[in-house]
């Protein structure tokens, strides 16, 4: 049978287990007709490049589906007059990778970064001294004439 590669975006406002309830439907309604899942993943919910029937979020799935063409059909029609689905991509493949999908190890990577330690002194800076003080020009008045405050607002 054909491999098929599925990517759908469901609205923001579903639940993450309503998009799992969704998958499982889709897996049902393919396994009854002959056809196997066989790759499963959710991306989470992500923001969207642009604004897709006033949604700026949605929840990415990712399914791997071995049946035949007419299975196929009728899976993008069930998704099409679904309301949570905001869109849905379907592309015909020579094999399905096993291994997790670009985003999901992407993650992962962002994941193990963790804490990278502090900065190092200086190396970030964009020149300026947090302290006033130690400019110069303050250094040099008070190098060439010591000021009685009192003098100045005038008590003697």
């Amino acid at each position: 049978m054909p491999l098929y590669e599925t990517v759908l975006i469901a609205r923001n406002d579903v639940t993450q287990q309503q998009v799992e309830t969704l998958a499982d439907q889709i897996a049902a309604q393919v396994e009854a007709d002959g056809g196997a899942i066989r790759k499963r993943e959710y991306w989470g919910l992500r923001a969207l490049s642009y604004r897709i029937k006033k949604n700026r979020k949605g929840h990415y799935l990712l399914l791997g589906i071995d049946a035949p063409t007419a299975l196929i059909t009728e899976m993008e029609r069930q998704l099409g007059l679904n309301e949570d689905v905001l869109r849905f991509m379907t592309i015909r493949l020579e094999e399905i990778d096993e291994a997790p999908s670009a985003i999901l190890s992407r993650r992962s990577d962002d994941r193990e970064r963790g804490f990278r330690g502090p900065k190092p002194p200086g190396r970030f800076e964009s020149g300026r001294r947090r302290g006033g003080d130690d400019r110069e020009e303050f250094r040099a008045r008070e190098r060439d004439e010591p000021r009685d405050f009192g003098r100045d607002l005038g008590e003697e």
